[in-house]
């Protein structure tokens, strides 16, 4: 019981973390997108075809079993696969350019 607890306690903080780390993202490319341009808009064309292809990936990983078998498996893959995505836009935004 107490570990099945603490699992969803972390899963819960993870949400919480996806969010914040998502925030900043957004941030970062709201800028770029107002600054407008062709950065602007390659930015935003990135960002429709990043949210639909990690969208179809989840979706495959569910329907394959990839996500686990459990409420917490799946809620714990579902989680790292946006976090890894978040990240990488992160990476990307934060450099120079």
């Amino acid at each position: 019981m107490i570990a099945s607890y603490n699992a969803w306690m972390k899963a819960g903080f993870d949400f919480w973390r996806l969010g914040t780390e998502a925030s900043t993202v957004m941030t970062m490319r709201l800028a770029r997108m107002a600054a407008g341009g062709p950065a602007g808009t390659a930015e935003a064309e990135l960002m429709v075809a990043e949210k639909v292809r990690a969208m179809i990936e989840l979706q495959t990983k569910m329907m394959t079993g990839a996500l686990g078998t459990t409420p917490l498996s799946s809620t714990q893959a579902t989680l790292k696969h946006y976090r890894r995505k978040v990240a990488a836009n992160n990476k990307r935004l934060s450099r120079p350019g």
